[in-house]
């Protein structure tokens, strides 16, 4: 069967992502952050932006409740989110981004600028430049966001 140019230019853009992710995951595990997925910043992020309860955050990220509550259940055992009563009914419980959880968002932030870095070093920060900017152009009307990860674990058959 012959190759599609389009299906393998998918499958390099889709490796530079897998490749950046798999960098930053691994030097986050040597600092202490075991067991962090792709998928564990943009939920601890929409948490911290008011998504507080399962149903909130699947809401967010254009899952399920149920996977939403699964990286819930995850995020509490890593101990980057907790559960706390609400303020004006004692039987909710609202979820919180602990102190553990915003030191890994922030880390895991400056080692993408890290891996970045190596990137505009490896082939030149020019050229580094020229493709983030076609592939600004490219997408224009096409915004990267939490749902688009959500769905990218969706297709490969995993929970976030």
């Amino acid at each position: 069967m012959a190759r599609s140019p389009g299906a393998e230019l998918a499958l390099l853009l889709l490796g530079g992502f897998q490749s950046m992710v798999d960098e930053v995951h691994g030097e986050l595990a040597s600092r202490g952050h075991e067991g962090v997925r792709a998928g564990h910043e943009p939920a601890l992020r929409a948490i911290d932006e008011g998504a507080d309860t399962a149903a909130e955050l699947g809401r967010s990220l254009s899952v399920s409740k149920q996977a939403a509550a699964k990286t819930i259940a995850a995020l509490e055992r890593l101990g980057y989110v907790e559960r706390e009563a609400d303020p004006s009914d004692a039987r909710l419980k609202r979820l919180r981004v602990t102190a553990c959880g915003h030191d890994m968002m922030t880390l895991g932030a400056a080692l993408f600028t890290e891996v970045r870095d190596r990137w505009a070093a490896q082939i030149g920060a020019e050229q580094l430049d020229a493709l983030e900017a076609h592939l600004t152009r490219l997408t224009k009307n096409r915004r990267p966001s939490t749902q688009d990860l959500a769905r990218l674990h969706e297709d490969l058959g995993e929970t976030i």
